[in-house]
């Protein structure tokens, strides 16, 4: 049970941080637009890394010397161009939420843009593979156990901010609002993008 809820905090503290994947998360809660979708997605790939770290697969982003700085660079330009269209989008404006209507979006590209969030972030690999990776094996005997509260912890958080975020479409139908989330989106991937650049 130790191992188990030590898993779950350390998952659901690197998780808490805002970055790319949980504003994508949010912005969808917020359109009530393939909500499930999104954040079976999300989860559903955390665990798939998550498990991979604790079985001792997190020495291939260090014995690879080619793949850190293709993930860097990779991530680094999408997230820019992500920003770029938030940003955009904020200083266009328009956008507002109707809390009695759903918006209606392609589901594949929805999944398309979530899986490049989540798949092209280096950060990804470095908490999952690398660091949760590592702490499980603190936990000999009880790696398993680990990896199964870290990845709870995903589904917790995810599905939590997914449908949690209906409560704030009230907020979000007024135009203001949905242009400073964009806005916030967009410094966000920004914020980010550079961050990856700066410590490569």
């Amino acid at each position: 049970m130790t191992a188990f809820v030590a898993g779950f905090f350390l998952s659901f503290s690197l998780i808490l941080a805002i970055g790319a994947q949980n504003a994508f998360v949010l912005r969808q809660g917020l359109r009530r637009s393939h909500v499930f979708a999104v954040c079976l997605t999300c989860a559903v790939s955390d665990a798939i890394l998550i498990m991979a770290g604790v079985a001792g697969m997190g020495w291939i982003a260090s014995s690879v010397p080619w793949l850190p700085p293709l993930l860097t660079w990779g991530g680094a330009a999408f997230l820019g161009v992500y920003g770029a269209l938030a940003l955009r989008s904020a200083w266009k404006g328009g956008s507002v939420l109707d809390p009695a209507t759903q918006v209606s979006e392609r589901l594949w590209p929805v999944l398309a843009t979530c899986l490049a969030l989540t798949w092209l972030n280096p950060h990804v690999y470095l908490d999952t593979l690398v660091l949760i990776g590592s702490v499980s094996a603190a936990y000999s005997g009880e790696t398993l156990v680990f990896g199964s509260g870290a990845v709870l912890a995903s589904f917790t958080f995810f599905f939590g901010l997914g449908y949690g975020a209906a409560a704030l479409r009230p907020v979000f139908a007024r135009p203001a609002a949905w242009r400073l989330l964009d806005a916030g989106v967009g410094l966000t991937m920004w914020a980010i993008a550079a961050s990856l650049i700066l410590a490569h």
